[in-house]
């Protein structure tokens, strides 16, 4: 976990926009994943402009990869507790959630390494960059390979929709995380992301 993320207290504006994200229009367990995918694949995106620009706003880098860390944290703790488990149920081909497992494990090791970091220290660019390529992949074969299929399934994915989102909501509160209004949008709008902006 990100360092500050347990540290931030979750505002009264967070909280509101953390209830009306709950009573929003349901959205299935694919779509919300796919939100959660492209809101961490518009961090790094924005990780690479930065440093292509040679911007040495070391808080701003920061926080972007606080921000990533704390998203990937609470998706990949979702997906594992909630979806791969209905997944396994729903679905014949365990290869598939194994590597899925295997490369959130690679992931939090990154996102550890990280946690233990600043920036202008040695390989805290690469890392991010390293955990970036490993989530773009990640996100490519799951979207392509595994949600295909447990969209094939008979699994309830508006049910499941709902209990991952509750799950998602809880972690937040639970870590002092505030949503990003992203997230609130993309609930709302039922998984359709716009603008990257912390909700306080």
């Amino acid at each position: 976990m990100p360092r500050n993320a347990t540290s931030k207290s979750t505002s009264k504006s967070s909280k509101s926009a953390q209830q009306a994200a709950s009573k929003s229009a349901s959205m299935d367990a694919i779509k919300l994943l796919i939100a959660d995918h492209r809101m961490v694949t518009d961090l790094f995106d924005e990780f690479e402009k930065m440093k292509d620009k040679g911007d040495e706003d070391e808080e701003a880098k920061q926080l972007l990869v606080e921000t990533a860390c704390a998203a990937l944290t609470i998706h990949a703790q979702i997906e594992e507790e909630i979806f791969y488990p209905a997944a396994r149920d729903a679905i014949e081909d365990m290869d598939l959630l194994d590597e899925a497992e295997v490369e959130h494990a690679s992931a939090k090791q990154l996102i550890s390494e990280l946690s233990a970091m600043q920036p202008g220290d040695d390989l805290y660019d690469a890392k991010f960059t390293v955990l970036g390529e490993y989530v773009k992949h990640h996100i490519e074969e799951e979207e392509k390979e595994l949600f295909a299929k447990v969209k094939k399934s008979d699994l309830d994915l508006d049910d499941l929709g709902d209990e991952l989102m509750q799950r998602k909501l809880a972690l937040h509160e639970e870590l002092g995380v505030p949503l990003e209004t992203e997230e609130v949008e993309a609930m709302e709008s039922g998984g359709k992301s716009s603008s990257r902006k912390n909700v306080h």
